[in-house]
């Protein structure tokens, strides 16, 4: 697991339910949306990002701009990746609205303050209609230079086998289903990768062979399983995110949802490998349908 330079964040100026995601997302939920809301989704982030600082991240933050609106800009994570070789992803996005997220100033920022070595960019792929939306498509493990990712509409797996040609990984692709047997659309829902485990819903994985093969490949990383029920799926407890710090201790980020929904020996268990902070953003849960790991851009480049 590779150190952080630092986690970057979008402060929202427009967050909302985003109608153009809502199909293939079962964990966005539609009902009277009020700038109440808005101003209770921005106060959670800023706590969010007050207990990352309490806890020695370095987090920087940036501004969403007003115009164009951006439901969505709060998840920064499925536009663009960061990786240590200094390669930058741009990614393709299923959402027109989310398309917008892309600012050309942030990666100038990147390339100012951090060694950018390259950028792939894939969002041309959005013109076939082809899409792979970040690290919500795909969960990275960068130990092992694996990249997990479950097949849904916003996951193609020819564009997954294209990037990891690019970047030298190898592509670990399953179909996986919420309980009501709909795709899960994003990978990051129901697995997290860690240094030293993997949480993962197997019971979402259908297909006995391609679970199998998703286990045996956790296994031979040398990670330990944390098996998800469900309903600890549908508490977004797959979707945390553990962040490295330089003296090698780390963090495991979760939702307070999630945090509920742990039990006594998973608690016990994730507690050996990094020190957990719930963070409570039910309002960016309930309308957002994404959780602390949709959140966090990781960035691995190194500073100048």
């Amino acid at each position: 697991m590779n150190k952080l330079s630092e986690v970057i964040l979008i402060r929202p100026k427009n967050f909302g339910f985003n109608h153009q995601t809502a199909s293939s997302n079962s964990f966005q939920n539609d009902s009277e949306f009020s700038e109440n809301h808005r101003s209770l989704a921005i106060a959670e982030f800023d706590s969010m990002v007050n207990e990352m600082l309490n806890v020695g991240l370095n987090v920087h933050v940036i501004e969403d701009t007003a115009h164009p609106i951006k439901p969505d800009a709060i998840f920064p994570n499925n536009w663009i990746s960061t990786h240590p070789d200094g390669t930058v992803v741009l990614y393709p996005m299923s959402a027109e609205n989310r398309r917008l997220e892309r600012r050309l100033d942030l990666i100038s920022t990147l390339k100012k303050n951090f060694i950018v070595e390259r950028v792939i960019d894939l969002s041309s792929f959005e013109i076939e209609n082809v899409f792979l939306e970040g690290t919500g498509s795909i969960v990275f493990d960068h130990t092992n230079h694996l990249a997990y990712a479950c097949r849904s509409s916003r996951t193609d797996v020819d564009a997954l086998r294209i990037l990891c040609h690019k970047i030298g990984y190898h592509p670990i692709v399953f179909d996986a289903i919420t309980s009501d047997r709909m795709p899960i659309y994003h990978t990051n829902v129901m697995m997290s990768v860690g240094k030293y485990f993997v949480a993962i819903c197997l019971e979402s994985i259908p297909n006995v062979q391609e679970r199998n093969h998703v286990l045996e490949t956790i296994c031979r990383s040398s990670k330990e399983v944390i098996d998800l029920s469900y309903s600890q799926l549908n508490s977004f407890a797959g979707n945390m995110l553990e962040l490295l710090f330089a003296n090698g201790k780390s963090i495991l980020l979760v939702s307070k949802t999630a945090y509920d929904s742990f039990t006594f020996d998973q608690m016990n268990r994730l507690s050996i490998h990094a020190r957990i902070l719930p963070i409570s953003i039910p309002t960016i849960e309930y309308f957002g349908g994404g959780s602390v790991r949709c959140m966090v851009l990781e960035n691995f480049l190194i500073r100048r």
